[in-house]
């Protein structure tokens, strides 16, 4: 190999983690994440109701939005972050010099995006060169809901949980026209623990066991809507544009157990929506600034609670 083929090669890698630098310092001023996303974080979210081999495909590189583990090596373009990955990221470009075919990588979809299970750095090398596809062997995980690659880190994750949300209540067979849409990560578990909690409940008092469709249905319709509806009459909503119905639900049943621990007796839905109705002040500018800087965190950064949580 002569002298002049390394010297690409050195350069093409230095290049490719200068591009990498690039990106993660526009990322810091646009304040937005530039990370892949990882695997396990879907997938602690998230049960595929059930996986295909798909075999060989063509894959656009810009729908493969994480990894299985080099999720940290990469930056959300596939261009190498660490100086130590120069080894195997430049064995893969001296075979592009070489015309070596490399074997076809391997991806895990769910949704519209891929992961990388094997061949990171044939990815982030197709990168670098400005290839648009790449072959790929393919297993596909299913789910109930869409998943893009446009998609930030956050709302991809969110829509993991709501999928996961959705595989457990089957909510969007029972009631199609629902829109129970959380903002933060980790509500949809809540609600989940709500249901649960009615579902116990219910078979209390009717003495025999209830099907979980039937308890999801019962909290949609007597727990659920009431709290929605009176928080649309009395304007909650409009006093949160930011925020959603589900968002307010979830304050609501807080506040409904406040209520009564202080009265000590119960408090139905409705009542506690018109009571917290009464109380509730939109969050200042500094509080919503503070939430919106919170929603552009990237990943293992403490979140700040936004107001009402």
């Amino acid at each position: 190999m002569s002298r002049n083929f390394e010297d690409n090669v050195r350069h093409d890698f230095e290049r490719a983690r200068q591009r990498a630098f690039l990106h993660d310092l526009l990322a810091v001023f646009a304040r937005r994440p530039n990370d892949l996303i990882p695997y396990h974080e879907v997938r602690r979210r998230v049960s595929p109701e059930g996986e295909s081999y798909r075999g060989l495909q063509t894959v656009r590189i810009d729908q493969i939005v994480g990894s299985m583990d080099r999720f940290d090596d990469f930056d959300r373009a596939y261009f190498p972050r660490k100086r130590f990955t120069a080894g195997r990221w430049q064995n893969v470009d001296r075979a592009y010099y070489q015309d070596v075919r490399l074997p076809p990588i391997q991806l895990y979809k769910v949704g519209d995006v891929y992961f990388v299970k094997d061949g990171n750095h044939r990815v982030s090398v197709a990168r670098e060169k400005g290839q648009e596809f790449i072959d790929a062997e393919v297993i596909e995980g299913h789910i109930r809901v869409p998943f893009y690659p446009s998609m930030r880190p956050d709302e991809l994750l969110l829509q993991a949980e709501y999928a996961e949300f959705l595989r457990r209540t089957d909510l969007d067979m029972l009631r199609p026209d629902h829109d129970i849409r959380p903002t933060a990560l980790g509500r949809y578990d809540e609600i989940w623990e709500h249901i649960e909690g009615h579902h116990r409940w219910l078979e209390a008092i009717r003495h025999h066991p209830v099907a979980v469709r039937d308890a999801v249905e019962d909290w949609y319709e007597y727990i659920y809507q009431p709290i929605v509806r009176v928080a649309r009459e009395r304007g909650v909503t409009d006093k949160f544009p930011n925020r959603t119905e589900a968002d307010i639900y979830l304050w609501v049943v807080r506040h409904r157990g406040e209520l009564e621990r202080q009265l000590g007796h119960d408090v139905g839905p409705a009542a506690s929506a018109v009571d917290y109705a009464e109380h509730v002040r939109p969050p200042s500018p500094w509080r919503a600034a503070v939430e919106g800087l919170r929603r552009r965190l990237p990943f293992g950064r403490r979140a700040v609670e936004p107001a009402g949580d």
